[in-house]
């Protein structure tokens, strides 16, 4: 995107500009749409009632990203880090007592891809896509918050470390090392692939296996979505402390506790969050004859099957990637 001059500083438009790659970026750093719009509505505000103290001696990108930078490192000193389900623990027996909500847990949100990327350059899609997967900034909120800050600005946006070094008032060498030091966490907490970089294009294969999803999630059919999985496999249902992992407990969990067995009847909507496939589901009300919603599933894909399902239950995120709460 072309630098605004200084001159137009004093327009907020000019800043606005900025809005959709600042909140991927405090997306990244807190795991949340809703926090980081809050957070880039704060850093264009506190820009532009200390206007008066941008003299040019930087560009007025690393200026927002340094005022953006401190609001994220605020925020995450009074939040606790964003989880899923299988951050609290091992993998769960399929059995019902085993599925607890946790209103305390702060959980990892999905996001869709128009908040970060409205006008999109198919290189910037890219590599928004890439770096956007909910493991990935899953294991972000591992890290530290400097260190966070650091291994975004340096590998995912490609700062320079003089430049990540000034933006945090520190050193070269202390960004390198908080660097190493980040590096070494995330390949400790990326499931092994995960730690490659995953597809960029949407090929005709994702789009035939999400479709192949969604007819067996609509249809009851347990051995439909299982034949769909790899052999390690997550299912996970944020608020619940749900982890279960592989295709056999994923299949028990699906017919014993979800309750498959009956007419239970969804019909799935797709659309994208965090550049994975996802849906918004919707349970039919036989009573209204109508369909109600009944959360998000997003896929995490690992060659032509699928290694994660994450059902996230609370509805407030459909608004945000523009599903009603009813279908006829």
């Amino acid at each position: 995107m072309r630098e605004p001059s200084l001159a137009v500083a004093d327009d907020f438009g000019a800043l606005e500009l900025y809005r959709p790659q600042l909140t991927a970026y405090c997306y990244r750093m807190l795991g949340s749409p809703f926090d980081a719009e809050d957070a880039v509505q704060d850093a264009l505000v506190r820009a532009w009632r200390g206007r008066e103290r941008f003299e040019g001696r930087s560009a007025l990108k690393s200026w927002l990203y340094r005022i953006a930078t401190n609001v994220c490192l605020d925020m995450i000193k009074s939040h606790e880090r964003r989880i899923r389900p299988m951050d609290l623990g091992p993998a769960l027996e399929p059995l019902e007592k085993n599925l607890h909500v946790r209103p305390e847990a702060t959980w990892l949100e999905p996001i869709p891809m128009r908040l970060v990327a409205p006008d999109p350059d198919p290189a910037d899609v890219a590599v928004e896509r890439d770096s956007m997967r909910l493991a990935l900034v899953a294991a972000l909120q591992h890290l530290p918050a400097r260190q966070r800050a650091v291994l975004i600005l340096r590998e995912v946006l490609r700062w320079e470390a003089s430049e990540v070094a000034q933006l945090l008032d520190t050193t070269v060498q202390s960004v390198n090392s908080a660097l190493q030091r980040a590096r070494a966490t995330m390949s400790e907490r990326l499931p092994g692939p995960d730690r490659e970089r995953a597809p960029l294009p949407r090929s005709a294969r994702e789009r035939h296996l999400a479709s192949r999803f969604a007819t067996a999630f609509a249809g009851n059919d347990v051995d439909g979505v299982v034949a769909l999985l790899t052999d390690d496999a997550w299912f996970t249902m944020p608020p619940v402390t749900l982890e279960f992992q592989g295709p056999a407990a994923i299949a028990a969990f699906l017919r014993d506790i979800a309750g498959w067995r009956g007419p239970r009847h969804y019909r799935l909507v797709p659309t994208r969050a965090n550049g994975q496939p996802a849906f918004g589901c919707y349970l039919q009300d036989e009573q209204a004859g109508v369909f109600r919603a009944h959360g998000m599933i997003v896929l995490t894909l690992s060659g032509d099957r699928i290694s994660a399902v994450t059902r996230f239950v609370d509805n407030s995120n459909m608004a945000r990637f523009g599903m009603p709460r009813m279908l006829a």
